[in-house]
């Protein structure tokens, strides 16, 4: 009995510690959208931040992101060496006057864009595989790493 309990527990630790076999990031620090066994690069960029009333207002130039995705529950892959998956936050832009905006409220009245929940796994080496764990309706949404003006867009349709 033991040792079949032993068999099995050794089956399942070989299941689970599988290498990674799908495509690598061509490029380091930015995640790519997984589409089957192909990858798509978001749109890097730099979101301008103002100051409007106690919020505040970041801009990305563009009504729409380059990098489209027909996803609901995207995954990313990222080859992180600078980046830190775990502190990456997503949000949904809305689009005014030909320009994406997300508005972060200061003040308590639980207006402005709230984070969406990721769930962020290691494969291999520097190697992460990021997963939206909410349904996203159409949109524009951008990833950005916590304490920073980056972001990595893309577009659900």
């Amino acid at each position: 009995m033991i040792c079949r309990v032993a068999c099995l527990g050794v089956a399942c630790v070989a299941l689970f510690a599988q290498k990674y076999q799908g495509p690598a990031p061509p490029k380091p620090d930015i995640p790519y959208l997984l589409h089957a066994s192909n990858l798509v690069e978001t749109e890097v960029g730099e979101a301008q931040e103002s100051k409007v009333k106690d919020d505040l207002l970041y801009t990305v130039r563009g009504a729409t992101s380059t990098a489209r995705t027909p996803l609901a529950e995207p995954i990313f892959i990222v080859d992180a060496q600078k980046l830190f998956p775990d502190r990456l936050s997503l949000y949904k832009m809305e689009v005014k006057n030909g320009q994406r905006q997300l508005r972060i409220s200061a003040g308590r009245r639980g207006k402005g864009a709230k984070p969406i929940f990721l769930m962020v796994n290691k494969l291999q080496g520097s190697l992460y595989r990021v997963e939206v764990n909410e349904y996203l309706e159409n949109g524009e949404y951008c990833l950005s790493p916590e304490g920073s003006n980056q972001v990595f867009c893309f577009t659900t349709y």
